[in-house]
């Protein structure tokens, strides 16, 4: 069977015993502070399991992407080196929401195993919870007399809490669990071995296929375990290591899920896959990640510096590394997988079809970026080893290379030849160049890298990480038991209440409340819109407490708040703040006017990808490869104006079947989770029709006026407007007005400013055209009266003095002229440009080549004085500081680094 084929069967099987098949939830996590990326197949579901949520089937099963690269499950550093960890996998599973159970789940999982897919038998074994006395849990004796009707006792192995007890996180839905492992060893091997000495012992060919989780209790914040609502199955099979199995392959790797790309890697390289493992394990590495980066990237998330853009960005640069060193792929390569990517998942995942372009040329920019810092990284590495290697051979008095070739030189001198764990530290943290590849160049020189120094570098970075995010949650208090909460935001701005719960959490020291209200007019932060801010008032309308922000956490809003209601069980009024609301609803309702401009303007491949609106403006990110022109944006603005004054009504539609609304023309977003039932938001049916679950004007001409403030590039084939409407964009247009005014007085009431300033500018440069004469006039006089202060030490011919000049290049000027007419020449100035201490060194280029001396590392001793640093070229350096007082000392100082 073909990958699709055993993808399908799956997907059929559990059609079959009435389960709705559901499509894969993004892989970028949104609205759920304790996850990143989708991590499992159940995260999509953790609403329902905790009892948040209504299920709108009893049964479902899917197809879900997920990604294991930070936190609890983190797989990174095995992937590519083992056969079967990846960073990207698809989890195929089957869910009972408060339906089936146990018996179900383990008679359909062995049904479909050894019936429909046809593993052997013999080759199974499952596993049980074995129980853990520290927690109260007993051994899950019900699993154990299930499975005895499939397997012989002697086949059901006893598992801890580690491996057959399922949790998500620290927190939240967990439970017992039964999973099913297969041996793929050759015959002669499971009959020298019995296979269940073998399982969860990391046996590359004795694996878990799948997982029947038991979904029973809750983990609280102490530790302790609260049963849930209702009894749920949560089943995952990895769908990589399941063709595997039916392929009877020995590695992941080798089936037609990665084949196709790692062929295509091999062809492009020169070098077959199967003919040396440290190729065979980059192919591995650049297939893997391929498929992390653009399923991410076509979910919405760009690379970037920090949280999920970092982890993502962080992947790349490993596959390009790999690249780089071990198939010798200098040039940017990894982007030319994407469309052979986008091939295999026809049908199954068309967001990536619909997406490729766009993701070639993001992992395209990635990996040109990369390959920069690669070299920087390698100069900087060279440097460093090249000065340490100098520094080794004067205080030993010895050729560092010949003494490679006497063993008993070498074991001493190698003790020395440690790179600074800091400095491969710095490496890493600053230039984003890879501690593995680090150790890597060092070997080749034979040497080495305090890695114990780099990893209490490491950790202090990592320790004021945790400090800055560290979050500290409580568990939920109920204080009124009420399943559903509503959302009356779309129709009023105030509305009476009831607490349901709370909870504490303390962030950077400060203690905040998080509150759920029975019903709430306050919009919590989703889809670019920001949350509401208000306050919540007491029934007498006598007593209030502010709420700062309005967040959704797996689809529950939670109002933020610095302190709790006195009486926590009565009754309350939740007061939106109506002046931020109106204005963030007309930046709102703007973002689609303006997404509809750009289709008009640009094409119909704009695409928005990312946004931003609150009470003060509109950020915009959309899909576009060049600069927008002036007049595209004045034909966009000019759009956007026209459709506000046509003062357009909006028209609402609530609870519209999904693939009906599809239907209509809707546009809906990459990256984003629909239910079954949408909500359109339509400015004319001819111009604007999006999904959205957002604040809106009732009208365009509410707007009153829209103003594009900005336009630049975030990403490849990523541009962002900014622009603000209403009273914003008055003021905005009040200030312009009044700055031109400003100008025209300055310029004496000339009409025609562009003339006046074009001429101001022509006038300033014919100025400075000037005063640079009279600079080169006044160097060429005084290089001569410089000259008169060289002084002759140890055959070099040393001149440090002060020199008054206006700028930087004068100064250099003057030292390249000296220069010329100075043999042996070993020159210092110091300078005082703008009220700046700075330092200049320049030294002939026969010093450089036969004394070794290095102006870059002279220049950085002498600033010491002026608590600065700088650097530069071998014979020309500058630095610049803060101690203007430290100058004289630079003078005296100078003469000493040629003694």
């Amino acid at each position: 069977m073909t990958a699709k084929e055993i993808r399908h069967a799956y997907l059929a099987f559990f059609e079959s015993k009435q389960h709705n098949i559901v499509s894969s939830a993004p892989i970028v996590v949104k609205n759920d502070p304790t996850l990143m990326f989708t991590n499992a197949g159940m995260n999509q579901f953790k609403d329902i399991f905790l009892g948040e949520a209504p299920a709108r089937y009893p049964r479902v099963t899917d197809t879900q992407r997920c990604l294991r690269v930070s936190g609890k499950h983190n797989d990174l550093e095995e992937v590519g080196i083992d056969t079967y960890h990846h960073t990207m996998f698809e989890m195929l599973g089957n869910w009972s929401f408060g339906d089936y159970f146990k018996k179900e789940a383990i008679a359909w999982s062995w049904e479909l195993l050894t019936e429909v897919y046809g593993i052997p038998k013999d080759k199974l074994y499952v596993s049980i919870f074995e129980g853990d006395e520290k927690e109260g849990l007993p051994r899950d004796t019900e699993a154990f007399e299930l499975w005895k009707q499939y397997v012989p006792e002697d086949r059901i192995v006893l598992g801890n809490k580690k491996d057959n007890f399922w949790e998500m996180g620290d927190m939240g839905p967990c439970g017992p669990c039964s999973e099913i492992h297969v041996d793929c060893r050759p015959d002669h091997e499971r009959a020298a071995t019995s296979g269940k000495e073998l399982v969860n012992a990391d046996h590359p060919q004795v694996i878990e296929i799948w997982n029947n989780v038991f979904m029973q209790f809750n983990r609280l914040k102490d530790g302790s375990l609260q049963p849930l609502p209702a009894q749920h199955v949560d089943t995952g099979m990895g769908f990589e290591r399941l063709v595997r199995v039916l392929q009877n392959k020995a590695s992941n790797y080798d089936t037609d899920v990665f084949q196709p790309l790692i062929q295509f890697i091999a062809k492009k390289a020169g070098i077959a896959y199967g003919t040396d493992e440290k190729t065979d394990i980059a192919m591995r590495v650049m297939a893997d990640h391929i498929r992390a980066i653009s399923f991410v990237i076509a979910d919405g998330q760009l690379p970037a510096n920090n949280k999920a853009g970092y982890v993502i960005r962080r992947i790349l640069r490993r596959a390009v590394r790999y690249a780089y060193t071990f198939l010798d792929l200098k040039e940017p390569f990894l982007n030319q997988l994407v469309p052979v990517l986008a091939e295999q998942f026809k049908g199954v995942f068309e967001e990536l079809v619909l997406q490729q372009d766009f993701v070639q040329k993001v992992v395209l920019e990635e990996e040109v970026s990369f390959l920069r810092t690669l070299a920087t990284g390698i100069q900087r590495f060279e440097n460093y080893t090249a000065k340490q290697a100098d520094f080794l051979m004067s205080e030993n008095a010895i050729d560092l290379e010949k003494s490679f070739e006497d063993p008993w030189v070498y074991s001493i001198l190698k003790d020395q030849m440690v790179i600074s764990g800091d400095f491969a530290f710095e490496l890493q943290d600053t230039y984003g160049f890879p501690i593995d590849l680090t150790e890597l160049m060092a070997r080749e020189k034979r040497w080495s890298v305090d890695m114990e120094e780099y990893q209490k570098s490491l950790q202090k970075q990592k320790a004021r990480s945790r400090a800055a995010t560290a979050i500290d949650t409580g568990d939920w208090i109920t204080v009124h038991d009420d399943p559903e909460t509503e959302f009356v935001g779309y129709d009023f701005l105030e509305i009476e209440t009831k607490i349901l719960k709370y909870r504490q959490v303390t962030a950077k020291g400060k203690e905040q409340y998080q509150i759920v209200l029975q019903k709430t007019p306050f919009y919590g932060e989703s889809g670019g819109q920001v949350g509401d801010t208000g306050r919540l008032e007491d029934h007498s309308r006598m007593f209030s407490i502010e709420i700062t922000d309005t967040k959704k956490e797996n689809g529950v809003i939670v109002h933020f708040a610095d302190s709790l209601p006195e009486d926590i069980d009565g009754q309350f009024w939740a007061v939106v703040d109506e002046d931020k609301r109106v204005q963030t609803n007309n930046n709102h309702s703007a973002t689609h006017l303006l997404h509809a401009a750009l289709k008009s303007v640009l094409g119909d491949h704009v695409n928005q990808k990312g946004s931003l609106v609150n009470a003060d403006y509109l950020r915009f990110d959309f899909s576009h490869f060049t600069k927008i022109t002036e007049d595209e944006l004045a034909a966009i603005e000019h759009i956007v104006n026209k459709r506000v004054r046509d003062n357009i009504a909006l028209k609402e539609q609530r609870l519209v079947p999904y693939e009906e609304a599809l239907s209509s023309g809707v546009t809906a977003l990459f990256g984003e989770k629909y239910g079954d039932f949408v909500r359109i938001i339509t400015f004319d049916d001819n111009y604007s029709k999006e999904l959205c679950g957002g604040t809106h004007v009732q009208a365009t001409g509410q707007i009153g006026y829209f103003k594009i403030i900005s336009e630049s590039a975030v990403a490849a084939g990523v541009r962002r407007i900014e622009a603000i409407t209403a009273d914003r964009a008055e003021e905005y247009v009040i200030n312009q007005d009044k700055e031109i005014n400003q100008l025209k007085t300055l310029l004496k009431g000339n009409k025609d400013l562009t003339a006046a300033v074009t001429a101001l500018i022509e006038e300033n440069n014919k100025l400075k055209k000037e005063a640079e004469k009279a600079v080169v006039e006044r160097s060429g006089n005084l290089k001569h009266e410089i000259v008169h202060h060289m002084k002759t030490i140890n055959g070099i011919n040393m001149i440090a003095v002060h020199v008054d000049l206006p700028s930087a290049d004068a100064v250099k000027n003057l030292a390249f002229s000296i220069k010329d007419i100075v043999d042996n020449l070993y020159l210092v100035f110091t300078t005082l440009i703008d009220d700046k201490p700075g330092i200049s060194v320049m030294l002939s280029d026969n010093l450089v080549t036969d004394k070794k001396l290095n102006a870059s590392n002279m220049v950085r001793e002498l600033a010491k004085d002026i608590q600065g640093g700088g650097g530069g070229q071998p014979f020309y350096a500058t630095a610049g500081g803060k101690n203007k007082d430290g100058l004289a000392k630079v003078l005296e100082k100078a003469a000493t680094l040629i003694q």
